[in-house]
């Protein structure tokens, strides 16, 4: 077992060893370990001080901002307020000043009344209460030694936990499920209550001792849950169920929000009553001992039981599981299941849950039954895609803001102020977006917010920008609105339009930029006016964003506007200050002679792309905005023909231009990167907490495995390429098989998948579209 062991953040605290019920489903007093009849009845003083101790000292040792103490039994209520109260004032004093304290208690409600609540609410303990459903249910298990119902006295605690004055230490409800009872009925009666949470659990079992089958289903657990969930979706999700939470947090790439699911490791260790530490409770149910570390608060520290070999097991992730779990697509949602429940004598807990079959049952039920609704439409949707891109910029825009708290000074906030009277017109409105999904835009932003949440100042042109913004947007919306921008070093860029020159070389100030009919004009600080026109060409005083018509290489009118023509529009970007977002530098303003030069060749690839492969160039030149589509190109300095930089959807720096079919392939294999780095901003393709490593089909022999985002993203690629050279289709049906059964791929993983059988569907075997053959097929697929 390598790395570091994971400190404990939680401990249960057995503060009575003995309960008032004689539940027959209990693990403590009816399974295999039967070491609570040598404990004694109640914890001492002196085992809670040295606990709190050991516990204080666990937390400053690990910095750990929160530890969580769960006062557990038996009955900690049999306990009584005095010794409850010492045990609160003893862990409240202990962690003051190191670490915030959660204190909770697991009760079956019978001893529950005002003058616990009320020292409950003092030290604000919060109180989590057992009932398994309606009368019928929690009686099933839940009586007196003599027979007799606990379910009156059970409802009572709860109705008085739920008053007023001390609903805010309601934990909610835990109920054990018994397939013997009706789900329906168990969770009305449980949901009728109006919990803040309620948790399902499985009752303990193992390989040696099974939980009880009675129609021999191997899915009953399974069939139970789920009709309990088809239940709670019909109720409208009216209370949080812990376990269907986990489920639908895993699916999605979440964590599992429960010890009985997920990989995630454990934290918890046990303190009995005679001060022992031990394992998580549960284990209680393999064998006799199976809990034991051999360690005590009197003569250890918590670091020494972190790093015992049982508790260890437990903190490994997948590789803490079996093989077959291992192999298994839903075993990050399972993992493996609770630790207990995998036990057989003959090879300890190296197997699969006892309840294998239930869980994947189960896992996939809640997917196939929400998966529609879980889905990111944006995995689906192009124009989804780049909506979700847009409010992505939008919310770092306002990040932005708040993280500035005013420290962005005056040119910030009125750039701000102007920004919301454009908001207020439709026009303006869709002025503002159009140059927000400028892809520049989000270079800009995220390189402020990394300065901002380094604590490094935020000043100069990072400030600035926002007012260049807003008075691009004015431009484009043809408002009448006067926007103070600075300029530096005698440049004015305004996003998406171009740059304005003003006085001399080392000049700094500031001009007001306003709609002038189509165009716009710059009053500098010294009274001079600059006007610049729709579709004015380069001068000495203006050098404007080139747009560049996809189906040609003429080059359309410049300036503000989406220029002439139907179609889509390309813009040729050689100015932008953030454009240097790619490994490779950006290139010089190119001269007019050099972009149209430079547009031929890209014109005659986009032909190529558009006879090929024609959904995929209409989507790449579809960057929708309000007014029009734009795809931004950046020329690059030198290095590989087409790069995917640091910024928003819809922009590809091209070093090469050349041959029109290679510049063809690369412009493809842009756009396919591009775009999958769009979709997982915007949604959770796969879970990335995971050590999953997997051989590509088409990596040489001796090549080391790779991650499941290395093998999704060529998978992806190769597809698109595909398309266009079938070569690149060699190996993609059993990638995508591969894809299809790893235990990362999330719902809208899943969906995606989807989409790509749907693209390759009836290419194998062709030469191309429009018998297009490209430079690369008889080049090496690698």
């Amino acid at each position: 077992m390598t790395g570091p062991a994971v400190p404990f953040r939680e401990i249960v605290l057995k503060v009575h060893s003995r309960c008032d019920l004689a539940c027959d489903h209990c693990y403590v007093y009816e399974h295999a370990d039967q070491s609570w009849r040598t404990r004694p009845k109640a914890i001492s003083d002196h085992v809670v001080s040295r606990t709190a101790r050991r516990l204080a000292e666990h937390a400053r040792t690990h910095a750990l901002p929160s530890v969580t103490v769960i006062l557990h039994g038996g009955e900690p209520l049999l306990a009584g307020p005095a010794r409850l109260r010492r045990v609160c004032e003893e862990f409240t004093s202990a962690l003051a000043g190191i670490a915030e304290l959660d204190l909770r208690i697991h009760t079956n409600g019978l001893q529950l009344s005002p003058r616990y609540l009320d020292l409950f609410d003092e030290f604000d303990v919060k109180v989590g209460i057992s009932l398994d459903g309606d009368r019928a249910a929690n009686d099933r298990h839940r009586r007196y030694a003599d027979g007799r119902s606990s379910h009156p006295l059970v409802l009572k605690a709860v109705e008085l936990l739920r008053q007023e004055r001390y609903r805010h230490l309601d934990l909610g409800l835990l109920c054990t499920v018994d397939i013997a009872n009706d789900p329906v009925a168990v969770l009305d009666a449980l949901t009728g209550l109006e919990p803040p949470l309620i948790d399902f659990l499985l009752p303990h079992a193992t390989w040696d001792e099974p939980p009880p089958r009675p129609d021999g289903s191997p899915t009953a657990y399974a069939e139970w849950l789920l009709t309990v969930f088809d239940r709670w979706q019909e109720q409208g999700r009216p209370v949080p169920v812990r376990l269907f939470s986990s489920v639908l947090s895993t699916l999605s790439g979440g964590p599992s929000l429960t010890e009985s699911l997920g990989l995630a490791p454990t934290d918890l260790v046990v303190v009995e009553t005679d001060g022992q530490l031990e394992q998580v409770d549960s284990l209680k149910s393999a064998y006799e001992g199976a809990a034991a570390t051999g360690f005590d608060v009197f003569t250890h520290s918590f670091d020494e039981v972190a790093a015992h070999p049982g508790v260890r097991a437990r903190q490994l992730g997948l590789a803490g599981v079996s093989e077959t779990c291992r192999r298994c697509p839903v075993v990050r949602s399972c993992g493996g299941g609770l630790y207990t429940h995998r036990y057989r004598p003959a090879n300890g807990f190296d197997n699969p849950s006892v309840y294998c079959a239930d869980l994947a049952a189960l896992i996939r039920g809640i997917e196939d039954r929400t998966a529609a609704a879980t889905e990111s439409p944006a995995v689906r949707d192009p124009d989804e895609l780049l909506a979700a891109q847009q409010d992505l910029t939008r919310t770092l825009l306002a990040a932005l803001h708040d993280g500035l708290g005013g420290s962005g000074g005056e040119v910030w906030e009125s750039a701000w102020a102007l920004a919301a009277e454009l908001e207020a017109d439709p026009a303006g409105q869709e002025g503002l977006d159009l140059v927000l999904a400028h892809p520049y835009t989000r270079t800009w932003l995220l390189d402020a917010l990394e300065a901002v949440r380094a604590g490094r100042p935020v000043h100069g042109p990072p400030v600035e920008r926002l007012a260049a913004t807003v008075a691009a947007a004015a431009v484009h919306a043809g408002l009448d609105l006067a926007v103070p921008v600075v300029y530096r070093d005698g440049r004015l860029f305004l996003p998406t339009l171009g740059e304005v020159r003003i006085g001399g070389a080392e000049e700094t100030g500031t001009a007001v930029v306003r709609a002038e009919g189509e165009g716009f004009a710059v009053r500098a600080e010294g009274g001079s006016v600059l006007h610049i026109a729709r579709g004015a060409g380069e001068s000495s005083q203006w050098s404007p964003v080139r747009r560049l018509a996809a189906a040609g290489p003429v080059r359309v009118a410049d300036g503000p506007g989406p220029g002439p023509g139907p179609g889509p529009v390309h813009v040729l970007d050689d100015l932008d200050p953030y454009r240097s977002c790619f490994d490779t530098p950006a290139a010089e303003r190119f001269s007019p002679q050099a972009a149209d030069a430079w547009s031929v060749s890209l014109a005659a690839a986009w032909e190529l792309l558009a006879a090929a492969v024609p959904e995929q160039a209409a989507e790449a030149a579809a960057v929708l905005t309000t007014f029009t589509p734009l795809t931004t190109f950046t020329p690059l300095a030198d290095g590989p023909p087409v790069r995917a930089g640091r910024h928003g959807y819809g922009a590809l720096g091209i070093a090469a231009a050349g041959d029109a079919q290679a510049l063809a392939m690369a412009l493809l294999r842009g756009f396919r990167r591009a775009k999958l780095r769009a979709l997982a901003e915007v949604a959770d393709l796969y879970a990335s907490d995971g050590s999953w490593d997997h051989r590509m089909p088409w990596q040489e022999e001796g090549e080391e495995p790779v991650p499941f985002s290395r093998l999704l993203s060529e998978t992806y690629e190769r597809v698109g390429l595909g398309l266009f050279a079938p070569q690149f289709l060699a190996g993609v049906p059993q990638a995508l098989d591969l894809i299809e059964e790893a235990a990362e791929t999330t719902v809208d993983g899943k969906q995606l998948l989807a989409a790509m059988r749907k693209e390759i569907n009836g290419t194998h075997g062709t030469s191309g579209r429009n018998g297009c053959k490209t430079a690369t097929e008889s080049a090496a697929v690698r």
